[in-house]
């Protein structure tokens, strides 16, 4: 088949299409488009530039008078054999189904896509060599697809012969049903992204506000040699109970001045790179990075509202499930330099012992909802396949942000995990932390299922399977299954209630003794089920969204109004205390209060059983000045501050540091199964107490000595019995965590310990036993 193609030419039917003169701008070519389809002839041509064709064989185009619409009016008869000779002759053959999106073939590159209701879809391309100064905007050369030749079932496919092999800009143009309540959003007025694009291009520096409206679209990259791994490189392969995840941002991890870095490299995957050293020095052994898939950041200034202010900086709206976000590659240097960098970056904390686990957003896409609609994909490609609807074709929301993807439809089933197998195989992550993944354990109409066959696939994927994976076990539906999440003895889980208990009895409340205790001890109520074992819980107190650990402790309230939203946007219940003051004050009792406390969550979370993950910047106490919901500000609220980690790194970093290292070196922190009445002794004959806020046990450990913990939410003293240690052993104190720096935490030891110990309000102390 020959499928001929133009953006706006024509010709008589004894002329021959000839390859694209480069010479003559693309915006020529879409100027010249304007005027030829208000002229085209409905018979013999198909959306004004197309034949359509059968088999081998051409169809005649009719001759025509025309007019250019360029700069000028003229009447450009004597230019029609040369606008005919830049109209490029694309040559085709049906092509496969499989695999869908782009792939190359012994014939050319060809495209397959999914549409199970489209009546008719168009191929739109834009060349490499539209010109330095062109965009995808100038115009696209449309191929149309023939449902007789270009469908085999609900796949629509085509191969292109001679295409070049990248810098191929590409999308969809697609129609069928208008009927809103079956379900159909149809639009064909706009160019779509592939489900399956690899590569995402458009806009290439983040938040470049000049250029904010620019669309963007798929392209491909068959030319670039295979990554070079390196012969001695190996994933880390970290066993799940020795993890010590760190949530961050790739571009607020280097974004502000205060790294250093050179203004190209700030907020790339180069940038956390250059990073490193701080990673292995802090102790973390993974990396947790907020969303990296292609996300639009300026998606709240569409229009306008009270939050056409905002950027978002934290990527959880996806726009394509393939691609690496584009804007996060060093230098503006677009997606074939993303995906090379993104490599790099992954390579490198490899080679440091750090694996990457990406934070993936399944659960809704950016198209948002009927209201606000930004059609970019999914919903023009088929709406009511890939979303799930209601009876009335309306767009169920149990994302909280529009539309809920339709995770557990067969078509979208399948997408969800070939994009998991690409990041897995094309890009070696080590693992997925899945947002709110109750969506996943969704029917297609919105029913919780009890075994969800994508949650099942999943864990049964060959690929999958050998990959950290983790459940945000919630949803904005109500669906709270923390511990109840269906997981076939795999999946991991946030676990939301330990967050909130340790949260509620270190900053004082009473009657937490108890579920302190379970916590710490891994949440066996939890997941002491079946084969479960304490890491599929992973513990936190702080992450993303929700206060900062500097603010949990210097506010009560949140602060949002910068976020436009009226104060009606993030949590009201924060579980936090700020220590006698709102915000910030130069009181120096309060001060060291606050420093207490963030260093009483950071002992207990690092103590407890199961997987600790804290938050970026908490090492040094960075403030969001009570922000509990920063997602769309591209500042220093969210942006890593190194001078202020620079100024604590002798106090607050230190002690963050070593207490993770501290961790790593005793294997009793680090269960492998749920710890029993011979593995911990409670110093505790008061738990029908409620108003008892002071808890100690003792962790024994024959090989590198046993652990004694005490924990006082008491605003008082509490004068607390120590234990005999060990036969030929004694106490030395590691935390106190009422002491200044560098006393408060002290990895050898400190002798001197007596028969008591005077546990100082609103702090905690760890013993170890020594020879």
């Amino acid at each position: 088949m020959i499928l001929n193609a133009t953006n706006s030419s024509f010709c008589d039917s004894s002329s021959k299409f000839s390859h694209v003169n480069h010479s003559l701008p693309l915006s020529a070519i879409a100027a010249m488009r304007v005027f030829w389809n208000r002229n085209a002839s409905s018979r013999s041509f198909v959306s004004g530039f197309s034949a359509k064709v059968k088999g081998s064989e051409r169809m005649d185009h009719k001759s025509a008078n025309a007019f250019s619409r360029r700069a000028e009016e003229i009447v450009v008869e004597d230019e029609v054999a040369v606008m005919s000779e830049t109209a490029p002759s694309l040559k085709s053959i049906p092509g496969l189904t499989n695999p869908l999106g782009v792939s190359e073939t012994d014939n050319g590159i060809n495209f397959a896509l999914f549409s199970k209701h489209a009546t008719s879809v168009t191929l739109c391309l834009s060349l490499p060599d539209r010109g330095i100064e062109a965009s995808p905007n100038d115009g696209m050369i449309e191929l149309i697809l023939d449902p007789s030749t270009n469908k085999t079932g609900d796949i629509w496919h085509i191969c292109v012969e001679e295409l070049p092999r990248s810098n191929v800009i590409y999308g969809y143009k697609i129609d069928g049903p208008q009927n809103q309540h079956e379900g159909h959003r149809f639009d064909n007025s706009v160019v779509l992204i592939d489900p399956y694009a690899k590569l995402i291009e458009g806009r290439r520096i983040f938040g470049d506000s000049t250029d904010r409206f620019s669309k963007l679209y798929g392209t491909y990259d068959f030319s670039s040699l295979p990554f070079d791994w390196g012969d001695d490189y190996a994933q880390p392969n970290i066993l799940e109970k020795d993890l010590v995840i760190y949530e961050m941002n790739v571009r607020a991890f280097t974004a502000d001045k205060s790294s250093g870095l050179e203004q190209n490299i700030q907020g790339s995957y180069l940038g956390v790179i250059d990073k490193i050293p701080h990673l292995l020095e802090l102790g973390v052994n993974a990396v947790e990075l907020l969303p990296v898939f292609e996300f639009d950041e300026f998606e709240f200034q569409r229009r306008p509202n009270p939050r056409d202010h905002l950027i978002n900086t934290w990527g959880y709206s996806t726009i394509n499930f393939f691609a690496p976000m584009t804007r996060y590659a060093s230098a503006g240097g677009g997606p074939i330099v993303a995906s090379q960098e993104f490599k790099e970056m992954v390579k490198a904390l490899h080679l440091a012992g750090i694996e990457v686990i990406l934070d993936v957003v399944y659960n809704h896409t950016n198209e948002a909802d009927d209201k606000n609609p930004y059609t970019t994909s999914f919903r023009g490609i088929d709406n009511k396949i890939y979303y799930m609807v209601d009876g009335n074709g309306q767009l169920l929301n149990f994302s909280g942000c529009g539309n809920t993807l339709n995770c557990n439809h067969p078509v979208v089933m399948e997408l969800i995990l070939d994009s998991l197998r690409h990041w897995v195989t094309e890009y070696h992550v080590d693992g997925f932390r899945f947002d709110l993944a109750s969506v996943l354990c969704r029917d297609t109409d919105g029913t919780p299922l009890d075994a969800p066959p994508l949650i099942r696939a999943i864990t049964k994927d060959s690929t999958l399977s050998r990959c950290k994976i983790i459940a945000e076990p919630w949803d904005c539906g109500g669906l709270y299954l923390v511990g109840k999440f269906p997981n076939w003895d795999k999946w991991a889980e946030w676990n939301g209630m330990y967050r909130d208990d340790i949260r509620r009895f270190i900053k004082g409340d009473i009657g937490m003794k108890g579920r302190f205790a379970t916590r710490v001890a891994g949440s066996a109520d939890l997941y002491k089920v079946n084969k479960r074992k304490p890491y599929h819980g992973v513990n936190f107190v702080i992450a993303h969204d929700g206060f900062t650990l500097y603010d949990l402790v210097s506010y009560n309230y949140k602060h949002n109004d910068a976020n436009g939203e009226n104060g009606n946007d993030g949590s009201n219940d924060n579980l936090s205390w700020n220590c006698g003051y709102e915000g910030e004050t130069s009181d120096v009792n309060i001060k060291a209060l606050r420093f207490r406390q963030m260093k009483n969550f950071h002992l207990a979370l690092l103590v407890s059983q199961g997987v600790p993950m804290m938050l970026m910047g908490d090492e040094y106490g960075h403030t969001r000045n009570g922000n509990n919901n920063s997602y769309g500000h591209d500042t220093a609220m969210n942006n890593f501050q190194w001078g202020q980690l620079d100024a604590r790194k002798n106090s607050c970093f230190r002690f963050f540091a070593e207490m993770i290292k501290f961790r790593k070196k005793n294997q009793v922190f680090r269960q492998e199964n749920f710890i029993g009445n011979d593995s911990i002794t409670w110093h505790e004959d008061n738990w029908d107490n409620y108003e008892s806020k002071f808890i100690a046990f003792t962790l024994h450990d024959s090989d590198e000595g046993d652990i004694y913990l005490a924990f006082n939410a008491h605003d008082y003293f509490v004068k607390v019995p120590i234990p005999l240690p060990p036969h030929k052993r004694h106490w030395l104190r590691v935390v106190d965590t009422n002491l200044e720096s560098p006393n408060d935490i002290v990895p050898e030891g400190v002798t001197g310990i007596g028969d008591t110990y005077n546990v100082a309000p609103y702090s905690s102390i760890l013993l170890q036993a020594k020879p």
